[in-house]
């Protein structure tokens, strides 16, 4: 990136032959010198980006030993001292060669006869000499040009042998350069630059042989006047120009004879160029290092005689001064700053050193006492407010000025330079000129417009110069020169600035007072040590002028259009800027001149920062321009913002302090104002002030005489300021117009407290104008700010204007809200009154808020014209909120009622027109919230108040409040919370915890209980129990919402079980609907449900809306009633020929035993039971220990058709012991109860009975109590009755509290209960009942098998052991196979068109185990089963042979029944296919007694026989004659 600064060198150009002309284009175009490198002294490597080069012609007058012009505020931008003359390159004036010597006298003359000044820092000498010198061949070389560049470097350069250290030459160090112009056409154009190159050039190009071994004219003049060495430096270069480039007067007409084929490329071209700039920057920057080393050992020495007598600081400044523009001068501005700012700290020590020690001239001198310039000043100020003082001489006062007021800080104001070299300065003038030089640099540093304008200027004029129609190869400036500030040093300028204001105008006003007083007698000023009022205000006055117009400056330069500033918020009523008689700035303080410089484009300087354009003005270019040239730099943007805001702040507080002399005001003062929220009563106020003269100042300003005049023109000495106080408008115009600027950039800073400090002023000031939309505008904006961040009673101040605006204006909505933000604010003034009341232990009371009595009026006013309702949180007005007490039940009413002590924070009086307290649910009761009523109309005093509300809900389970919410109009105020929630840290509204909500025992009660008869081929039905209790009911709606997932209750059949009452109208979804009820009436409904999966446990929501003489109630009750079966039964039947024997078993379904009254097996259509002696009493059921029924089930004489029922039932009367107990309990504990006092709690106390007798009594308990018939209450010993009654009664009940009179009722009672006796019921008319269908399974085909053997056995006697038939082994026994049949049991319907009972076929076989039985005779075959019979005529009789293979009880063999169908194939094949059938098998655990066929044996009972057993002599076989012998 390129940038402009004013750093820059002086380089003298010689030129005898008249050729500068023709290399400056080439020259200038290269310029200026960019990335050079220094080694600094102190280790550090300085970088150089842009080093501008001021090319001065030995022909111009120019006296090297006067100071910078450029620090002259008549020349700061002259082209005339620009030090560089347009020169014409073609048809302009010339110098010829023949006056070559006459010209450089003329220049060096008045070098060499010029006095130097004796000290360094003043002079101005360039840093290289350049000679242009030309020479066409070697022969020109020798015989002339030679010995003029010997005679030049004679008589302008000094040997650097020479140079002593002591000497001034050291300051004034610089280099000398030899540049040799080649012209075409010439032998010098032919020749390579080194010989090397031209063998080479010869070779590879024409193969020349001529003079190839001469050298050239570059390394004749390189061999002629560079010092050889090991550090020999090269002071000669050489640049070739163009044919084209050379005006056609001076273009050589001979071309040389013998050609070299020496051909000059356009790399070689620029390579020459870039070799001579290189040998440029290295030359200046030597030089430069010479003098920085003779700056910096004077600097040293100068430093180390501080101390000595005779040491002046104006002197050393003067010197150190030198060295800190020459950094500036190669633009190391960075350096030079560093310089200044040693500059300044040290004159500070040297005042400070003189101030201890009272003697000046031995400390750095002694500066004037005072300003001459501030002195006339006041002088004329002060003829001007004479009151006998003519018109004249006030209007010689107010134009007798400079001019340059509005420019205070201006290093070029007055020779600085030379008054500080002469001693004749003071310490005013002094910190502004170094001032103005250190911020002079930071704008260089950070680009800004004003310097770069000023160094861009000199830069075109030079370029204009070379580019007329000379050198065409210069690329067209087409770069933008418009480049970005850095704002992080634009920010340090301001910065400075803030700091500079409060010092130099402390030094300025001890300047006048020191002239003031000079101009008094001795004894006067001994006895004057105070100024009169007047004059004291007259250099106050002086001050803040200068103050303001120093910030104004600073201002104006650091002004960029890289800060976004947004839109002014300032409006007109004519939508346009207000035309003010106040001057721009920018224009005031640069002077108006003439320039025929063409800027470049967006290089327009900046609009002024004092007058921004007004809503009809774009404050800027197009939106298209300012996307391309506006540069939002994100580094120091923020910084620069508020730094610049900051001094805009500055501007202002100064306007605001001038303007009370005329009793202008900001506003402020007409404040309402509130005390602080501590009564600091007791603490005493204690003066600081010295005397009673400083307390009256402010008084005595405002009611001085004279006091328009004190400031007037002549007094404030800036433009802007006294033009601002010509009339009041003016005054309030640049008031606000300061005010937005520093609110703007404070935006752009993003400095918040600053921003809504800014609003607030511009509020406060509309407000008092009277421009209430305006007023209100501001007020919004700004005041939430001051009271999020602790400012609350500044909030309610401009709240207290805020709302008085809004009233104007008439609006009402936001009126409300403004209102509503002031009683909050107040509110919380008197909040935080309290606990600093309590914490620093003051007086009690209340904080004097009587500035905001009447808004909540005015509040309930403004909200009956609302649209919609304002909900604002009720704990912004009211502390200390909660429960008064425990709910009071109302005796014969299903209400109560909960008080609640609340302290109003509001000043006035709040009336409630309706108020409601919401209860949530903390313990999973059954209603998740009860909504309380207030009774009636209340008012809230601003001190403690109480408030009830009526609940008409009855509901069991412990609740919070969550909601309390005070209605008046559409104004709502609103306390909402979690209950869930841990309460905060010093939370104060309903900390107490839960209480306990229960019905009363005489209120309307809902009850859930499962139906006592249940039928499983039907819907089970829940049983739903209402008692009125003491209500009369004109009407009730019941509501049932399943609680259980899968639950569904059919509402649609629903019943009313109790006689003479029936519904209202059909019930609805979950809904069922009742007229009139008389108290104490139970109403009993039956809903049928279902489930979708298997549950033991249903919970259902009851809630009755009902109505009553006393208004709408709710009760509401959360029920869960188990559903799973108590019992378990299983059947297992038995086909006969002629009848079904089915054998019931009954076992309990859970751990309670259970009591089976009776029971009875329902004949169906088509089939009768037949039951033995029934037991004479009831039948108990444990859980290891089932009972079993047996029924004999017969066939009718029916016909079976599709509507033939054939399904019976079987019906059991039972109990569930665990019930009989529980009920036994409620019993006898309601019978206490009634008799009690703490009666009333019943239906609190009777479910967590029932509960804990459920879970404490297990099943040895309850077969104990079977057999014993006694129930134990020692588990009652158990139960923790505060912990299960908790939130019964508030903390702090006492002793007396309704928990001790439970827990004393229950240990009384447990003492003369300690055992209850069950009795076991009789009667099963209270008993559940199930009826569970019994289907009889259809039985197409029942085969009856019987084996008969034949009576008489051919081999052993007809004999029986144990009544068992016996056989011997491998014995014959003839037997039969008797096969019956019957389809009397077949009771399904026939198909349609079938004419009656179908032919069957069945197959029979007869198998047994291959070692036990070996079977003979028909074992198996098929039996034909006719159409239309129920049973065979007589049974088919098949032989068989049986033959038993061991010894034992055989089972007989066994027949496999089966029936066979046949079923055809598709094509044609028929296959037959088996299935079982049902068979009666009447052997079935009948057998065989099997015994060997050995009827006596002989045996040898010695070891003679095989394997040493007994020997077998003889033996007889059973039944036969015959013997065998071993």
């Amino acid at each position: 990136m390129e940038q402009f600064s004013t750093s820059k060198v002086t380089v003298e150009c010689f030129d005898p032959h008249d050729v500068y002309k023709l290399a400056a284009p080439s020259l200038i175009s290269r310029l200026p010198l960019r990335n050079l490198h220094w080694q600094s002294h102190a280790g550090h490597l300085r970088s150089i980006e842009t080093l501008h080069v001021e090319l001065i012609r030995s022909g111009e007058d120019i006296d090297f030993n006067k100071s910078d012009p450029a620090l002259r505020r008549s020349a700061s931008i002259s082209t005339n001292q620009d030090g560089f003359q347009p020169q014409a390159v073609a048809g302009g004036p010339a110098v010829s060669t023949e006056n070559f010597e006459s010209s450089s006298n003329t220049s060096i003359q008045p070098q060499s006869k010029a006095r130097r000044h004796q000290i360094p820092g003043l002079r101005r000498t360039p840093y290289l000499k350049v000679l242009f010198v030309r020479c066409d061949d070697s022969d020109s070389y020798k015989s002339q040009v030679r010995s003029e560049i010997r005679e030049w470097i004679k008589k302008n350069t000094t040997p650097q042998s020479s140079s002593k250290k002591g000497s001034f030459e050291g300051h004034d160090a610089f280099e000398w350069l030899i540049v040799h112009v080649v012209l075409p056409n010439t032998v010098a154009a032919t020749q390579p630059r080194t010989s090397g190159k031209g063998l080479d050039a010869s070779e590879s190009k024409s193969s020349s042989r001529w003079r190839g071994g001469s050298s050239t004219l570059l390394e004749k003049l390189q061999a002629d006047f560079n010092v050889a060495g090991k550090n020999a430096v090269d002071r000669v270069a050489q640049v070739r120009i163009g044919i084209n480039d050379v005006p056609y007067d001076m273009l050589p007409r001979v071309v040389p004879a013998v050609p070299s084929g020496y051909v000059e490329t356009e790399q070689d071209v620029e390579t020459a160029w870039q070799d001579m700039i290189g040998k440029l920057k290295a030359r200046i920057l030597n030089s430069f290092d010479m003098r920085v080393t003779r700056y910096e050992e004077d600097i040293k020495e100068k430093d180390a005689q501080r101390i000595l007598p005779g040491w002046n600081f104006c002197t050393f400044f003067i010197l150190k001064e030198g060295l800190a523009r020459g950094f500036e001068s190669v633009g190391l501005v960075e350096d030079a700053l560093v310089g200044y700012d040693e500059l300044s700290v040290g004159l500070d020590l040297v005042i400070a050193e003189q101030a201890t020690s009272g003697e000046p001239e031995s400390h750095g001198g002694a500066l004037l006492p005072y300003t001459d310039d501030l002195k006339a000043a006041v002088e004329k100020a002060l003829a001007a407010l004479h009151p006998g003082a003519s018109n004249a001489t006030i209007e010689e006062a107010e134009l007798g000025g400079d001019g340059f007021e509005d420019i205070p800080i201006m290093a070029s104001k007055k020779p600085y330079r030379d008054m500080i070299l002469a001693n004749n300065v003071s310490l005013f003038d002094f910190k502004c000129y170094i001032f103005a030089r250190q911020i002079s640099l930071l704008l260089r540093l950070g680009n800004a417009y004003s310097t770069r304008e000023e160094l861009v200027a000199k830069l075109n004029e030079q370029r204009e110069a070379a580019l007329r129609g000379v050198d065409p190869r210069i690329p067209p400036a087409t770069k933008n020169m418009e480049e970005t500030e850095n704002l992080l040093r634009l920010s340090e300028v301001c910065r400075r600035t803030l700091e500079f204001i409060p010092v130099a105008s402390q030094i300025m006003q001890q300047d006048i007072i020191a002239a003031m007083q000079s101009t008094q007698s001795g004894e006067e000023a001994t006895e004057s040590k105070r100024l009169p009022p007047s004059l004291s205000a007259l250099v106050d006055h002086m001050v803040a002028s200068f103050g303001f117009s120093v910030a104004q400056q600073v201002l104006a330069q650091t002004a960029t259009k890289a800060l976004p500033i947004p839109p002014s918020t300032l409006a007109t009523p004519d939508a346009h800027e207000p035309k003010l008689s106040i001057p721009e700035p920018k224009t005031m303080m640069h002077p108006a001149r003439t320039s025929s410089l063409n800027m470049p484009p967006g290089s327009r300087p900046p609009l002024s920062p004092n007058v921004f354009p007004g809503p009809g003005r774009s404050s800027s270019v197009s939106e298209t321009e300012s996307a391309g040239t506006a540069h939002f730099l994100k580094a120091g943007l923020e910084e620069l913002a508020a730094r610049r805001a900051e001094l805009y702040s500055l501007c202002r507080n100064i306007l605001e302090k001038l303007g009370r002399v005329k009793g202008w005001r900001d506003g402020w003062s007409e404040v309402p104002r509130l005390p602080d929220s501590i009564d600091y009563s007791r603490m005493e106020d204690v003066s600081l002030d010295d005397d009673d003269g400083a307390s009256q100042s402010e008084s005595s300003e405002e009611s001085s005489p004279g006091s328009d005049n004190l400031v007037s023109f002549s007094v404030l000495r800036d433009r802007l300021l006294s033009t601002a106080f010509l009339t009041k408008d003016d005054f309030y115009r640049l008031y606000e117009t300061l005010t937005d600027k520093a609110l703007r950039h404070y935006t752009v800073a993003n400095h918040t407290q600053s921003i809504h400090s800014c609003l607030a002023d511009l509020a406060v000031l509309k407000y008092q104008a009277g421009e209430f939309p305006d007023a209100a505008i501001y007020f919004r904006r700004a005041t939430p700010f001051f009271g999020e961040n602790g400012w609350r009673l500044l909030e309610l101040s401009m709240l207290i204007m805020y709302c008085r605006c809004l009233k104007k204006l008439g609006r009402k909505e936001e009126l409300v809200q403004a209102i509503l933000k002031l009683l909050m604010g107040a509110a919380a003034a008197r909040s935080e009154y309290t606990k600093q009341t309590t914490l620093m232990n003051l007086s009690t009371g209340h904080p004097d808020l009587s500035a905001i009595n009447g808004f909540v009026a005015e509040l309930l006013a403004a909200s009956t014209a609302l649209p919609e309702q304002v909900v604002i949180p009720l704990s912004n007005f009211f502390l200390d909120i909660d429960l008064c007490g425990n709910p009071v039940y109302i005796d014969g009413s299903d209400s109560f009622s909960i008080d609640i002590e609340l302290r109003s924070l509001l000043q006035d009086d709040l009336p409630v027109q309706r108020a409601t307290l919401r209860l949530a649910c903390v313990d999973g009761g059954p209603t998740k919230e009860i909504q309380l009523e207030s009774a009636g109309k209340q008012v809230v005093k601003p001190t403690k108040s109480r408030l009830t509300f009526i609940g008409k809900a009855v509901a069991t389970g412990r609740y919070k409040v969550d909601q309390l919410v005070l209605g008046n109009g559409k104004l709502v105020l609103s306390y909402e919370r979690n209950v869930n929630q841990i309460l905060p840290a010093g939370e104060s509204i309903f900390r107490n915890p839960p209480i306990l909500i229960f019905p009363q025992t005489r209120s309307l009660d809902l009850k859930l209980t499962a139906a006592k008869h249940t039928r499983l081929d039907q819907n089970n039905s829940l049983e739903i129990e209402i008692s009125t209790g003491w209500n009369a009911l004109t009407s009730c709606e019941l509501a049932i919402k399943p609680a259980t997932g899968g639950l569904r209750t059919i509402t649609a059949e629903a019943k009313v079980l109790t006689t003479d009452i029936a519904f209202a109208k059909p019930p609805e979804a979950g809904m069922f609907f009742f007229n009139g009820l008389a108290p104490e009436t139970q109403v009993v409904v039956g809903v049928p449900f279902s489930v979708e999966q298997d549950v033991g446990l249903v919970s259902v929501r009851l809630e009755a809306t009902y109505t009553t003489a006393d208004g709408v109630f709710k009760c509401i009750k959360l029920a869960s009633v188990p559903i799973a079966l108590a019992l378990g039964v299983n059947v297992q039947d038995v086909f006969k020929h002629h009848a079904l024997y089915s054998r019931f078993t009954v076992s309990t379904a859970s751990t309670s035993p259970l009591r089976v009254f009776k029971s009875e097996l329902v004949d169906s259509e088509i089939f009768e039971s037949h039951f033995g002696v029934p037991p004479a009493a009831p039948v108990l059921v444990f859980p290891k220990q089932p009972a079993t029924l047996l029924y004999k089930i017969t066939r009718k004489n029916t016909k079976v058709d599709s509507k033939t029922k054939t399904t019976m039932y079987l019906k059991l009367h039972y109990s569930e012991l665990r019930e009989e107990v529980e009920m036994l309990l409620t019993s006898s504990v309601l019978q206490a109860l009634g008799r009690s006092d703490i009666g009333r709690f019943a239906r609190l106390l009777i479910p967590i009975l029932v509960k804990h007798a459920h879970h404490k009594i297990t099943a040895h308990d309850l077969e104990r109590v079977s057999l014993t018939g006694c129930v134990s209450t020692e588990f009652l010993s158990g139960i923790d009755w505060r912990q299960e009654l908790q939130g019964l009664d508030l903390p702090g009940s006492g002793p007396n509290s309704s928990i001790a009179g439970i827990v004393n009722f229950f240990e009384a009672w447990q003492k003369t209960n300690k055992r209850l006796t069950l009795e076991a019921p009789t009667d099963a008319s209270s008993a559940r009942s199930l009826l569970i269908p019994v289907d009889i399974p259809p039985v197409p085909v029942l085969v009856t098998a019987d084996i008969k053997l034949t009576p008489e056995l051919p081999f052993l006697p007809q004999q029986e052991y144990d009544g068992l038939p016996t056989a011997c082994i491998n014995q014959l026994i003839p037997s039969v196979l008797h096969l019956r049949w019957t389809r009397i049991w077949d009771t399904a319907a026939p198909t349609k068109g079938a004419s009656g009972l179908a032919a069957r076929e069945v197959s029979f076989e007869v198998t047994a185990p291959s070692e036990t039985w070996l079977i003979g005779g028909r074992r198996r075959g098929h039996i034909q089963i006719p159409a239309g019979e129920e049973s065979s005529p007589e049974p088919l009789q098949m032989p068989l042979m049986l033959s038993p293979l061991r010894e034992g009880l055989l089972p007989y063999p066994a027949v496999d029944i089966r029936e066979v169908r046949a079923e055809t194939s598709a094509n044609g094949d028929q296959t037959y296919l088996s299935s079982h059938c049902e068979t009666d098998f009447k052997n079935l655990g009948e057998v065989v007694r099997v015994v060997a066929d050995r009827a006596r044996v002989t045996l040898s009972l010695d070891s003679s026989g095989p394997g040493g057993g007994p020997l077998v002599l003889e033996s007889e076989r059973a039944g036969r004659d015959m013997r065998v012998l071993a």
